[in-house]
C-alpha cells in the first residue's frame, strides 16, 4: 500500500506563491518607487540574502536576532543568517564597502526578507521590502526628507491621502531613567504603556514618582500633532526628555515646511518600534482601512547617525489602484514579426501561437493580428 504523497502545492505556514497578475503588479510598484528614490539621489544597493551570522546580527541587526533563520555554511563551516530585515545590511555596506564615499550617503534597496514567525495581524514570514537609508547626518531635515519621500513614493503608485504617525520611542525610557525606575516596576509600567492601559499607567507612574508621573498626561496627548506638541511643551520634562520633545517639534516643522497639507499625528510615549530606533520613528498609513504601509525612523548605522524608511510592497499592492491590463494580441502561426514588434511598442502584449491547437481563447487574447494591424475579437471562439 502506497502512502499518500503530500500535496505539492502545500507550502509552510506564512509562505505563499504570488501569481499573475499580482506578481507583476507588485514588481511594477517597487520599480516605480525606486524611480522616485533615484530621482532624489538615492542609489540602489543589493545585499545578499545570506550573510555570516556575526556580521548580519551586529549593531542594529541584533534587534531581529530572534527572528533570523540560521544555517551552517558547508563551505566555510561558519554559521550564516538569512536576513530578517534589510536595514542592518545597508548599514554594513555603508560602514565597509562605501566607507570612503562622501556623507550624507543616500541608498535605496528592494528585496525579500524571511522571518521565523509572523504576527497575529500579519502572519506572513516572507516579506518584500523596498526602502531608503540616509546615512551620515543627524538633523530634523534628514528625518523630514525620508518621511516625505515615503509619501511621494506612495503618490507615484496611486496612493493618496496618507497620514504620517510620529512616535518617540526614546521618550518613555528617558522618563523612566530620570525617575530611576528599574526592575519589576519598570517592566510593569512599560507593559501598561504598550497596552495603552491608562488606569494602570496612572497607578504605576504615581508609584514611580516624578518625573514618571508625567506619563499619564503624555499618554492621553496622543493624536493630532499640534495637541501632542502642546502637551510636550507644557510638561515638566527632565533635560533628556526635553531634548527629545524639541527634536520632534523640529522634525514636524521641517515636514510642514515642505508638505503643509499632510496629516500628522504624534504619540509621545509609543515605543513599540524596532529596538534600534534612537530618535523620531514614523509610520505611514493609507486612506480608509488600508493600514500600515511603511515604517521608519532614526537609528545608528554603525558609528554614524542615520534615518531610513521601509515600505511593504505586499501591503501597497492591496492598497494601490488595480493596474489597467495591457491588451493581449494573438499572433497566428506565420505572423509578421515586424508588425508584432510595432504593436508591442504601442502597448500590446503579443502572444504567439506555437501550434495549430493554440487559439486566442486558450491564450486569453482579446485581439488578433490581421495583416499588419490588431483587430479586436468580439467573441473569442
Amino acid at each position: 500500500m502506497t502512502e499518500d504523497l503530500p500535496n505539492p502545492a502545500l507550502l509552510p505556514s506564512g509562505l505563499t506563491d504570488l501569481l499573475p497578475p499580482e506578481a507583476a503588479h507588485e514588481a511594477a510598484l517597487v520599480e516605480a518607487m525606486l524611480a522616485v528614490f533615484a530621482g532624489h539621489g538615492y542609489e540602489r544597493v543589493k545585499p545578499p540574502l545570506l550573510e555570516f551570522e556575526d556580521s548580519l546580527l551586529a549593531g542594529s541587526g541584533g534587534a531581529v536576532a530572534d527572528q533570523t533563520f540560521r544555517l551552517m555554511d558547508p563551505d566555510s563551516h561558519r554559521m550564516m543568517g538569512l536576513r530578517a530585515d534589510t536595514t542592518p545590511q545597508v548599514a554594513r555596506i555603508a560602514a565597509t564597502r562605501l566607507a570612503d564615499m562622501p556623507r550624507p550617503l543616500r541608498l535605496s534597496y528592494a528585496g525579500q526578507v524571511l522571518r521565523i514567525q509572523g504576527s497575529q495581524l500579519a502572519p506572513e514570514r516572507q516579506i518584500p521590502q523596498a526602502g531608503i537609508e540616509l546615512i551620515g547626518t543627524d538633523c530634523p531635515e534628514a528625518d523630514a526628507e525620508v518621511a516625505l519621500l515615503g509619501v511621494e513614493a506612495l503618490a507615484a503608485i496611486g496612493i493618496h491621502g496618507v497620514s504620517l504617525d510620529l512616535t518617540l520611542p526614546t521618550m518613555a525610557p528617558a522618563l523612566l531613567d530620570a525617575a530611576g525606575v528599574q526592575g519589576t516596576l519598570r517592566r510593569r509600567l512599560a507593559r501598561a504603556l504598550d497596552r495603552k492601559d491608562a488606569a494602570a499607567v496612572q497607578e504605576l507612574a504615581a508609584e514611580a514618582g516624578p518625573p514618571a508621573n508625567g506619563l499619564p498626561g503624555l499618554l492621553t496627548a496622543a493624536g493630532p500633532a499640534d495637541g501632542a506638541l502642546a502637551a510636550l511643551a507644557a510638561a515638566a520634562l527632565p533635560p533628556a526628555a526635553r531634548a527629545i520633545a524639541d527634536n520632534a517639534a523640529a522634525v514636524i516643522a521641517a515636514i510642514r515646511a515642505r508638505a503643509p497639507g499632510l496629516r500628522i499625528t504624534l504619540d509621545p510615549v509609543e515605543f513599540r518600534g524596532l529596538q534600534y530606533h534612537v530618535g523620531v520613528a514614523f509610520t505611514l498609513y493609507g486612506p480608509g482601512g488600508t493600514g500600515e504601509l511603511a515604517r521608519g525612523g532614526r537609528y545608528r548605522s554603525g558609528e554614524e547617525p542615520a534615518t531610513g524608511m521601509t515600505l511593504y510592497p505586499d501591503a501597497l499592492r492591496r492598497a494601490a489602484p488595480a493596474p489597467q491590463e495591457a491588451p493581449r494580441l494573438f499572433l497566428p502561426l506565420g505572423s509578421d514579426p515586424v508588425a508584432a514588434a510595432r504593436l508591442r511598442s504601442q502597448g500590446f502584449i503579443t502572444v504567439a501561437a506555437l501550434s495549430p491547437a493554440d487559439t486566442p481563447r486558450r491564450l486569453r487574447c482579446g485581439h488578433i493580428l490581421r495583416g499588419q494591424d490588431a483587430a479586436p475579437i468580439e467573441e473569442i471562439a
